[in-house]
């Protein structure tokens, strides 16, 4: 937004002036909702939250050096009593207003949107369509856990001039949300990578879990694209015969033809496609096919190497010092995702045990018990030992047949780790974001 002056700024979220930036001063650099780190070029947006009002902070920001601050109208008359410099913006909505000047500028931009969401998948998708695109278009893509209705206009906001294509993920708690999120971002293509048993007790049944992410397909323009997983029953009845449907997996428009080690050849509307990639599980081999299908509707032909940086608490494998190997997927977990993680297990080279550390599954319903049930099942054949992690796991040990271990806690469980493990061994660590279990790695890596 640099090159927008205040009053731009005001006008295009809806909000009143009460004073302009420094001297020199155009237009922010980019958004942030945290006073902390509001520093020059940012314009901070006081929201107001269940414990904090971020509105009080208007004052300290401005003192910070930051561009300027969106506030409620008493918080901003109060940071123009309290500081001689900065803009200040009022609006009776601060949120509201955010997302406001993230569509505007998203129109201003005139990138290629793509939004992603999914039940599983989606952050590796939206990484890999960033290795996929980034050789031909001058790509952003959403930073970490910026897919919320607070992350997605911040990250568009932070889009600079000249992107020409903004990848954003799209994340999702209950009904309503993705259509919020595509209203601010007005996708040009919408990829839904999975439908999956996530969040269950919020929206009870997978058909309603579709139609919560089909909502992306029923924000999109007439002859926008829609990237859909090939065969899923569940999205059917979302389907729109003014949106292109491009289908990826067995069967699809973009398929998976063969794979030789680090060489993937995909057949894409029957063009052969050769790429390099630096991973060989199959839940990664299906994002691809997401990302390569996202990639051809925007009218680019993936090629060369494809890379994914993977994250820690995303499926990072790590070299321990004791000569243990640590898979990181402790972000979260599903049905969906602890089988793709015990897939990685399975093909990671392992000259001790293969040991599944698992933790509980939460949002699943009344359900759950069978679902963690499966995944105890599941692990047969792959884990030589199973540690679950909190009492809903504890329903694992009913269904594995291997040795097994149950604690309570993620602390319980790195101390055991700390004793059982031994060089060669190969350790998953995977659970929801409410059972902690990033503790574990941590005190595997230190």
């Amino acid at each position: 937004m640099r090159a927008w002056d205040a009053q731009r700024v005001a006008a295009a979220a809806g909000a009143s002036l009460l004073r302009g930036p420094a001297a020199g001063e155009r237009g922010p650099r980019s958004a942030t909702v945290d006073s902390r780190s509001a520093g020059p070029g940012d314009l901070f947006v006081g929201l107001c939250g269940d414990r904090v009002d971020g509105g009080r902070f208007a004052a300290p920001a401005l003192t910070a050096g930051a561009w300027g601050v969106l506030v409620e109208p008493a918080h901003a008359s109060a940071a123009v009593a309290a500081t001689g410099a900065g803009a200040v913006l009022a609006a009776d909505n601060p949120l509201t207003a955010l997302w406001r000047l993230a569509t505007a500028w998203r129109r201003d931009l005139g990138a290629t949107v793509i939004g992603v969401t999914g039940s599983t998948g989606k952050t590796s998708t939206k990484d890999l369509l960033g290795a996929v695109l980034s050789p031909a278009r001058r790509t952003v893509t959403s930073r970490a856990n910026f897919n919320t209705e607070i992350g997605v206009p911040l990250q568009i906001l932070a889009a600079p001039q000249g992107t020409e294509v903004l990848v954003l993920e799209m994340a999702m708690r209950g009904a309503g949300q993705i259509a919020l999120l595509a209203r601010i971002a007005e996708p040009d293509v919408g990829v839904i990578v999975s439908i999956g048993p996530v969040h269950l007790e919020q929206l009870g049944s997978l058909e309603a879990i579709a139609s919560a992410k089909a909502e992306l397909v029923a924000a999109l323009a007439p002859s926008a694209t829609a990237v859909l997983p090939a065969g899923e029953r569940l999205l059917e009845p979302h389907l729109r015969t003014d949106v292109k449907t491009l289908t990826f997996g067995p069967d699809g428009d973009v398929r998976l033809v063969a794979q030789h080690g680090e060489s993937v050849e995909i057949d894409a509307q029957g063009e052969h496609l050769t790429l390099t990639v630096n991973f060989d599980e199959a839940h990664l081999r299906h994002d691809l096919l997401a990302a390569v299908a996202a990639a051809i509707a925007i009218g680019v032909r993936p090629a060369g190497k494809i890379e994914l940086v993977r994250a820690p608490g995303r499926g990072l494998h790590r070299l321990l010092p004791r000569g243990v190997t640590l898979i990181d997927d402790a972000y979260n977990a599903n049905p969906m995702s602890m089988r793709a993680a015990l897939d990685a297990l399975a093909v990671t080279p392992a000259q001790g045990r293969r040991v599944a550390v698992l933790g509980d599954m939460l949002e699943l319903g009344p359900e759950a018990g069978r679902y963690h049930r499966e995944i105890g099942a599941y692990a047969n054949g792959i884990a030589d030992l199973l540690v679950s992690v909190g009492p809903l796991a504890a329903a694992m040990a009913v269904t594995f047949r291997g040795e097994h271990q149950l604690v309570a806690d993620a602390a319980t469980a790195a101390a055991l780790l700390d004793e059982i493990l031994s060089p060669g061994d190969v350790v998953l660590v995977k659970g929801s974001n409410g059972v902690g279990l990033k503790l574990i790695c941590e005190k595997l890596l230190a």
